[in-house]
């Protein structure tokens, strides 16, 4: 599905982390692929990419920092001419924009938040831009259904409602260069990003009760094989798409319910 492409990841941290299950599928389906880490996580980051295929060289991605951006893009167009893709897997808030204190945040926090998981999407785009450009490339971010309102995720929600709007945004204006942008919105995934949020396990265990399809919060597989397909020729003609991988949750108006008669 993805022979030859070149797609840079971020967001590797350890191998439980949604974005090495992606790296490892697009390996697996033919891709190149390098990763990014930021400062001493790096270096977790590059003990879990030896677990991968080559292992992938990490680059190093601080998305606060605009700087950074613009190394990565010079350091990334000296290994590759063009890209074909790119996933962008990062978010952070600080403790005291989540936990259900949602009026009592600073200013500061909220707009780390918003800095770090929803503006870094336009920055690493438009860093990356002259090697997306060249063959049209696809950009995948990973987000958490905004349209509602989860216990305890606070300012981390309202910065994945602007993550997908951003994505939106971009995609309408980069359609012309051939570019796509597109989300995915995953059910919850037992990550390292995750154990900073509270009530988390009680999350998962309604996820997992509810979904029509099951959901399995261990198992990063089916949001890894999403990404792949949205990176690949075969989602040439979708974007702007925020694509719900989620065991079908998204579906229900009142978790736990369904009729189970016709």
């Amino acid at each position: 599905m993805l022979d030859g492409k070149r797609i840079l990841i971020t967001g590797v941290l350890t191998r439980d982390s949604i974005a090495y299950a992606v790296a490892d599928a697009a390996q697996r389906a033919g891709a190149e692929v390098v990763l990014t880490g930021f400062g001493r996580g790096r270096r977790i980051t590059e003990r879990a990419a030896r677990g991968l295929a080559g292992p992938p060289e990490v680059l190093e991605l601080d998305v606060t920092s605009s700087a950074d951006f613009e190394r990565l893009a010079t350091e990334l167009g000296d290994r590759w001419d063009s890209l074909d893709g790119v996933l962008h897997a990062v978010a952070h808030a600080p403790p005291e924009a989540l936990g259900g204190n949602f009026t009592g945040a600073s200013p500061e926090a909220a707009q780390l938040a918003f800095r770090a998981s929803a503006f870094s999407l336009k920055e690493l785009v438009a860093a990356l831009l002259p090697l997306l450009e060249r063959r049209g490339g696809s950009v995948v971010s990973l987000t958490f259904d905004s349209s509602l309102v989860w216990p305890s995720y606070d300012w981390m929600g309202v910065a994945k409602a602007a993550l997908e709007s951003v994505s939106r945004y971009l995609a309408v204006d980069l359609g012309r260069l051939g570019i796509r942008v597109n989300s995915i919105a995953s059910g919850p995934l037992r990550t390292p990003a995750a154990e900073g949020i509270p009530g988390f396990d009680l999350l998962t265990e309604r996820w997992t009760q509810s979904a029509p399809l099951g959901w399995e919060p261990s198992d990063p597989s089916a949001v890894a094989d999403a990404a792949c397909f949205l990176l690949s020729d075969r989602a040439r003609a979708i974007s702007g798409e925020i694509l719900h991988v989620d065991g079908g949750f998204h579906a229900l108006g009142v978790a736990g319910g369904t009729s189970g008669s016709a």
